[in-house]
């Protein structure tokens, strides 16, 4: 099959004008510009592009749509998020189920064919697999006074084993399912637990974390006191074994052994330069989900800082308890709005390229090549644009957007 279209984004170089590209078995052959070299399906006045990549969300938090309001705090909305959902497991009720399946298919028409997907409950890998989404299931672990860290992390990874086994087994072909034990936050996890997780040797998926989200956090761990240390306490999880390491949390993760090449540092938004810097030397990829900052009131990471650091960035959405859609092109829009300096190209590539590398998918997805799989998203792009990298980011209806079966 060969598509042609008035722009062609590769991603790894400038976008085509009159673009085409061939494909054959869900897998890219060729691209272009100029004549098709054969008869081709015409998008029309579209931009052709890679899928683009969630890198994290929360899809078992779908059902919470509309329930969790924006907050002042990130307190204040972690024990609304508590209050409405429950401290305990997951209830896999038929409108939960629903609502989760309608969440992975809101991402696939916005154009998402991969995502990094938290679950504590491992309820998703059956969705995602039925659904033809390919994934990185990371399966959460909180554990503040966790003691046997050991036996904890065994049964995880048992559990991720067996599940994400029978998932494949019912998976299209082409569909890719991958995971890994991670843990959740500095403040929600024990040392012990950090570490039992950072000292287990698994290629299959890199480690992720939430980290420097909220001022809570670093009060928390610098001097063990204030709202997050209260919430503990509420929670009935507090425990006098663990002392305040007297650090941020990304020099923290990296005393560990947390902070490796890849790990997944998720939101950071309160990093000072130290901080970046580390995440910088340690080849760690810092995943930027501003909508949900804002939405969760923790206020927004220090995008143009990030990009002008070095900072290696992928883009998630987080869940449907914080953002208003699991629709990519809105969070490329909110980055924009936010860091009008930082190039298109370069929030493109973070949406797609840098994405895909970060789940250990870049043979796969992120750009268009040759061997690459055919996860193409068209996006109609109005007669007089010129500047199409910058439409793309810019704010695209989601009327616009096309998922190309190939």
């Amino acid at each position: 099959m060969i598509f042609a279209s008035r722009w062609l984004l590769p991603i790894d170089r400038p976008p085509l004008e009159r673009g085409w590209i061939e494909t054959d078995g869900g897998t890219i052959v060729r691209l272009g510009s100029g004549p098709p070299p054969g008869p081709a399906t015409d998008l029309g006045n579209a931009a052709l592009l890679p899928g683009l990549v969630n890198a994290h969300t929360h899809l078992e938090l779908s059902w919470l749509r509309g329930r969790v309001p924006p907050a002042g705090s990130f307190i204040e909305w972690l024990r609304t998020l508590l209050a409405v959902r429950g401290r305990g497991a997951l209830p896999a009720l038929p409108e939960q189920l629903q609502a989760m399946r309608a969440g992975i298919e809101e991402a696939r028409a916005t154009g998402t064919v991969l995502v990094g997907d938290i679950s504590n409950t491992l309820v998703t890998p059956a969705l995602l697999a039925s659904a033809g989404m390919s994934a990185v299931v990371f399966h959460e672990l909180l554990g503040f006074n966790v003691v046997d860290a050991t036996t904890v992390v065994a049964e995880a990874r048992s559990r991720l084993r067996r599940v994400l086994a029978d998932a494949r087994a019912h998976a299209a072909d082409g569909v890719g399912l991958r995971g890994r034990v991670v843990a959740h936050a500095p403040y929600s996890v024990a040392p012990d637990l950090f570490r039992r997780i950072a000292r287990l040797s698994d290629d299959d998926a890199p480690l992720s974390v939430h980290v420097g989200e909220s001022v809570e956090e670093l009060e928390l761990l610098r001097v063990g006191t204030g709202p997050m240390r209260a919430l503990l306490e509420d929670l009935g999880v507090w425990t006098e074994r663990w002392q305040p390491p007297g650090t941020g949390p990304v020099a923290w993760l990296d005393t560990l052994g947390y902070l490796q090449p890849g790990t997944l540092a998720v939101h950071a938004v309160h990093l000072d330069e130290s901080d970046i810097d580390r995440l910088v030397e340690r080849d760690a990829v810092v995943v930027i989900c501003a909508r949900s900052n804002v939405w969760v009131g923790t206020g927004l990471p220090r995008v143009s800082h990030l990009y002008a650091a070095g900072a290696r960035i992928a883009i998630g959405t987080d869940s449907l308890a914080s953002v208003g859609s699991l629709n990519m092109f809105d969070e490329l829009t909110e980055l924009r709005r936010v860091a009008p300096d930082v190039t298109a190209a370069s929030l493109l590539e973070s949406a797609t390229r840098t994405g895909a590398e970060a789940l250990g998918a870049g043979d796969r997805y992120g750009t268009l090549a040759p061997g690459k799989a055919a996860a193409l998203v068209a996006v109609d792009v109005p007669a007089g644009v010129r500047d199409v990298e910058e439409y793309l980011v810019g704010g695209v209806p989601p009327e616009a957007i096309r998922p190309v079966p190939t």
